[in-house]
């Protein structure tokens, strides 16, 4: 009876605020009650509420069905990529020589878009958060990759076709074979007939409720799924290679980073780095120098970062070279409250909290300060990146409709973090996680300062000093030194690990062990920073009883890091900014906001005539002066071929030279998505398209106060 009041109390805004899976699991859940009001023979009066709640929850999932059927129709991948590949704004790398899976070159207009993207990303967040910008090299010694834990986990699960040795990394076999066995169903269910391709390759059927429940759950929880769980899940769902039907292998571990040897000797083995955040926290006490002592404070960086995939199958979404850009944010562990959280606290996004996924009820619509205040987001910092993250997103040109920020699960989330949340966008593969924002707790700083025994510490002076009496390790340096040598880095290493608060608080416990055993022994074994054993005896160390002031408190900060998969990102802002007008199916269109085109501006005279060749020139010099990138067409094809040449740039603006211009001056502005057009003199229109590039007015506004132009002065 709850599942019945709550689902028939649902109204049209609630029903807007649950995504597809929400609806569908709505759905299930109200035709249990129905049937349990018919098997116990409800009144008519009784049942009745809960048959029309059920009728309302199925003609909103068919209409959802519908649209979905609708979108998936009308959108051609095809086309897209066929029209990236004309425009060269990506093409497979080497390919002359017949390209490398997971390898891509970008050409003039994908390059400007991607920088133009990095230009937002950096106004967005390290101009206007005041972060420290830094650059870090590609290649990083194995060293530094085992202390944080890549050398021994940084690994995805690959899978063989049994026959045909075909390789695919696990987790996505998975997905791919039950959202095509659920979309079989929902076809069938729909009575839609599977095309004679679909036929061929699928053993599709309607399923069972329980079944179909059972997969959604799966889907949803697939990153829980590790190890042996992976492999009884493989083949308790029999899945086959998709091609072939063939059966596949139990998982195997797969190290996806690409050694390499640093120096002609080969001495010192190193990898092309997976991400770029080790640099961060190797430069931690540079940064914090540099930032006066100030804590929180962020750092960023864009670079390059290397991961050797095991089946790169789905274009710019899974490369082997990609560009990352990072921010780790330095943040007291027990103060993690945000100053700037109220400017975003209303920000309102889909959330789609690891409860929600274990119950495969769907992401729901949530404001960040809710998530905060019920504790479904850890902490105001780590809900402000989730906020700003998301208003990047739509800022950029994705589509808010398809944004959700997804929860991990337990045993997706290390083991040190507190909380993670990826922001996920739609596209025609499917969601896919674009930006991961998580809280790491102190373990990177924690795991290099323990390897190396460098502090990596910040300090807080306390309002009044603590005098208390402690233990105090002494080191004899005249003995200490000349003992070890080259290793006394390695040894005092170990003790300086012993410093648990301030610089003179002490491991209170270990010290009393290690006086303990030099009164006993005379010496002490312990374990230096580079894994070696060493014997210190009583002549090298002390420990003694001090009366101690303590007036400052050292900690390590924890981390919250977002991190952008600007490849991803870039691709997701193709496929939500294509279309085809309306009037003209052979017409495609980018529709890119003005301040991520790779060309604002086009400046196109109506034909070539020799007269038209100064303004030509005043324009172009004008456009520059303001910062407006911008490209001239004066090829003899018609004035409307060369719009539509440029609306598969994405060009927003096209500026148009006729011989009126000759008269009087005056040239033509048009705009993409509207294709209607403003005459003006040329400074004004420059002045208006260096405004609309910037984003101080909309072309709304231009069209407020500047009448339409419908006519083209086509001949002197």
């Amino acid at each position: 009876m709850t599942d019945s009041v709550a689902t028939t109390a649902l109204t049209v805004d609630q029903l807007e605020k649950m995504d597809d899976n929400a609806v569908e699991a709505a759905l299930a859940r109200q035709a249990d009650v129905v049937k349990a009001f018919k098997a116990r023979k409800a009144t008519k009066t009784e049942v009745q509420p809960e048959i029309d709640a059920l009728l309302a929850l199925k003609a909103e999932a068919a209409k959802r069905l519908k649209t979905a059927a609708s979108r998936s129709d009308h959108f051609d991948r095809a086309a897209l990529e066929s029209l990236l590949a004309k425009r060269f704004f990506i093409a497979p790398s080497f390919q002359i020589y017949g390209g490398i899976a997971g390898l891509f070159d970008y050409g003039p207009p994908g390059s400007a878009l991607q920088n133009n993207i990095l230009s937002l990303w950096r106004q967005h967040f390290v101009l206007e958060e005041d972060m420290l910008e830094l650059e870090c090299t590609n290649l990083t010694p194995e060293s530094v990759l085992k202390t944080s834990g890549h050398v021994d986990r940084f690994s995805d699960a690959m899978v063989k076709d049994t026959k045909t040795g075909d390789i695919f990394r696990a987790d996505h076999l998975v997905k791919q074979v039950l959202t095509r066995r659920l979309d079989d169903d929902r076809q069938l269910r729909m009575g839609g007939a599977l095309s004679d391709a679909k036929k061929a390759k699928s053993k599709a059927v309607v399923l069972e409720r329980t079944v179909r429940d059972h997969y959604e759950l799966v889907l949803e929880t697939l990153d829980n799924f590790q190890g042996d769980d992976l492999t009884k899940l493989i083949r308790d769902l029999d899945i086959r290679a998709p091609e072939t039907d063939n059966p596949v292998t139990d998982p195997v571990l797969f190290n996806l980073m690409f050694d390499t040897q640093i120096g002609p000797t080969g001495q010192f083995k190193g990898f092309m780095r997976p991400e770029t955040a080790q640099g961060h926290f190797l430069n931690f006490k540079k940064l914090l120098e540099f930032n006066n002592d100030q804590m929180p404070f962020a750092s960023a960086s864009i670079g390059k970062s290397f991961r050797n995939e095991i089946s790169p199958r789905q274009g710019l979404l899974r490369v082997r070279e990609f560009t990352m850009a990072e921010i780790e944010h330095f943040v007291h562990p027990d103060q993690k409250d945000h100053p700037r959280f109220d400017e975003v606290r209303d920000v309102e996004m889909m959330m789609y909290s690891s409860k929600a996924q274990l119950a495969a009820s769907g992401a729901s619509k949530m404001k960040i300060g809710t998530a905060v205040d019920q504790g479904i987001v850890n902490n105001q910092t780590l809900g402000y990146f989730v906020a700003r993250i998301y208003l990047f997103l739509v800022r950029i040109g994705i589509d808010p409709a398809r944004i959700r920020f997804r929860q991990h699960l337990a045993n997706e989330m290390a083991h040190y973090a507190c909380d993670c949340w990826d922001a996920e966008i739609k596209s025609s593969y499917g969601w896919i996680e674009s930006v991961g924002c998580a809280d790491r707790s102190a373990f990177d700083l924690t795991a290099h300062s323990k390897k190396t025994g460098e502090k990596l510490v910040a300090r807080d002076t306390l309002p009044e000093p603590i005098i208390r009496d402690a233990l105090i390790l002494e080191i004899n340096k005249s003995k200490f030194g000349p003992a070890f040598k080259k290793d006394a880095k390695a040894v005092q290493g170990y003790f300086d690990a012993l410093v648990v608060g301030s610089s003179s608080e002490w491991d209170q416990v270990k010290l009393a062990e290690i006086d303990a055993q030099l009164k006993a022994n005379s010496f002490v074994q312990v374990t230096g920073t580079d894994g070696k054993q060493y014997k210190v005896t009583a002549d090298m160390i002390s420990v003694v009883q001090k009366t101690i002031k303590i007036s400052v408190r050292e900690y390590t900060p924890n981390v919250i890091e977002p991190s952008f998969g600007i490849g991803r990102i870039l691709y997701a802002l193709l496929e939500h900014s294509y279309y085809v007008r309306e009037s003209d199916e052979q017409r495609a269109v980018f529709k890119f906001p003005a301040s991520v085109a790779p060309i604002k501006a086009l400046v196109a005279p109506i034909s070539n005539n020799a007269e038209f060749s100064p303004f030509i020139k005043e324009i172009v010099a004008s456009l520059r002066r303001s910062g407006v990138a911008n490209k001239v067409d004066d090829s003899t094809s018609s004035i409307g071929r060369r719009y539509a040449r440029n609306d598969e740039l994405g060009t927003p603006f096209a500026i148009t030279i006729d011989f009126q211009t000759v008269q009087d001056k005056t040239v033509t502005l048009r705009e993409r998505d509207t294709i209607k057009q403003i005459r003006s003199t040329i400074p004004i229109i420059v002045e208006i398209v260096h405004n609309l590039v910037e984003g101080r007015i909309t072309w709304e506004d231009v069209m407020a106060k500047h009448p339409a132009f419908v006519a083209q002065e086509l001949s002197a």
